[in-house]
């Protein structure tokens, strides 16, 4: 009955389009007039506890370093150093998309923004090029994924925060991961570049390949930067983000130029109203995840799917096909909070880390950024071309299922994830 309530009201406002925070907000005070499960003041104070945590500045921090990067022409930099690095390949220019999403992902950590920046540029020349329109859309909208896969990832981020669990270490993990995903994707875009004889657009030149490393060598540093001095303790996360965008605001304004005082105070306005945005959804998260703690919904839970299967491969496949209804469905950020620590106690069950758990559930929201109804890198990709959703969603079938297999993997490999972490330990 308690459940019914909670989450029957909370589809009941997701239905008529009440904004996400009062979805989340209101079924917890209705709650407690049905079943006091705890006080009203005590929820109130979740609310604060849930976004006071000094590790939640990391993440204002990271997105208006991505904003300030992209506005500074770090974008169209790193696509010249992907292309001119890639060469004469089949299919290059789809391969230098994905490239071009994984570097950008590594300086802004949004899959939205990583859409936006590379599907500006690539979208036209791709299309220029011979590859269909809906695919290159499809191909875009699906790379964009990388943008929360690969470090820094403001998912990761909130994970660390709701879990206790180390930020540097979740960047750590999510590399090589990362560079699995970009290869199943490079492999599905050199197949069908192959069938249908779509060449190398240039040949291969050591000196134009240094020459477009050298130009984008600001933007490269970003993400040794931000690793480099987490793992090695010189930084925080949160000392990172603000290293990170100090970096970003000289490289714009001072060395490339693009970027003007009068946009960087648009980025920071901008970067607030979507962190204030943010912080809104997650307070209530938090309080609905004590209120499952104090209902016991967590042990029930995993009682539930300890009584269908011990078998690790089988729990973690349950988990996965339910992440992948809750992305389809609900936006990242509360999906984490609510969710991350309920099925990370069934993952640690059956002998899964809270490190590659975190990893798992990253790349399962990723998958999510492509799957309607929510699919908000679609919307974006839809937005830059006017074209059908479903003409888009198609040909990005083959995209996700490398998503799904690198998934998978990742799930049942812990060394793919925690490998890299115990290395440099």
């Amino acid at each position: 009955m308690d459940l019914l309530v909670l989450f029957g009201t909370m589809i009941l406002f997701f239905a008529i389009g009440v904004p996400i925070g009062i979805c989340l907000i209101f079924p917890c005070f209705l709650l407690l007039l049905v079943n006091p499960v705890t006080s009203a003041s005590f929820l109130a104070q979740s609310f604060y506890t849930g976004v006071a945590s000094s590790s939640m500045i990391a993440l204002p921090f990271f997105m208006i370093c991505g904003n300030i990067m992209d506005k500074g022409g770090i974008s169209k930099r790193l696509v010249g150093a992907a292309n001119n690095c890639i060469g004469g390949i089949t299919g290059s220019l789809g391969i230098v998309t994905i490239l071009a999403c994984m570097l950008f992902g590594a300086v802004s950590g949004s899959a939205v923004a990583t859409v936006a920046a590379i599907g500006a540029i690539m979208l036209p020349e791709m299309v220029r090029n011979g590859y269909d329109k809906y695919y290159a859309t499809g191909l875009c909208a699906t790379a964009g994924g990388l943008g929360i896969i690969v470090p820094p990832s403001y998912p990761m981020v909130i994970y660390g925060v709701t879990n206790n669990e180390s930020i540097g270490d979740l960047f750590i993990a999510g590399i090589v991961p990362a560079v699995l995903v970009g290869g199943l994707l490079m492999l599905v875009n050199y197949i069908y570049c192959k069938k249908r004889g779509i060449k190398g657009e240039n040949k291969f030149e050591l000196k134009t390949a240094l020459k477009g490393f050298w130009d984008a060598k600001w933007a490269l540093l970003m993400p040794v930067i931000i690793l480099g001095g987490i793992y090695s303790g010189i930084f925080t996360a949160t000392e990172a983000a603000v290293v990170a965008t100090v970096y970003g605001i000289i490289i714009g304004c001072f060395v490339y130029k693009e970027v003007t005082f009068k946009q960087l105070w648009v980025e920071f306005k901008s970067t607030a109203t979507f962190s204030g945005g943010m912080m809104w959804t997650v307070a209530p998260a938090t309080a609905i995840g004590l209120i499952f703690t104090y209902m016991g919904v967590n042990k029930a839970i995993a009682s539930f799917f300890l009584g269908i299967s011990t078998n690790t491969y089988v729990v973690m496949s349950l988990i996965i096909i339910i992440l992948f209804f809750i992305g389809m469905f609900m936006q990242t950020t509360p999906a984490i909070v609510i969710f991350s620590p309920v099925l990370l106690n069934v993952a640690k069950s059956v002998g899964v880390s809270s490190l590659q758990f975190g990893v798992v559930m990253t790349i399962a929201l990723a998958v999510g950024f492509c799957t309607p109804p929510v699919c908000a890198n679609v919307f974006v990709a839809q937005s830059m071309t006017g074209l059908p959703m479903d003409k888009i969603v198609k040909p990005a079938i083959p995209f996700i299922g490398m998503l799904i297999l690198a998934l998978f993997a990742v799930a049942f490999v812990p060394g793919l994830s925690v490998g890299l972490v115990q290395l440099l330990k």
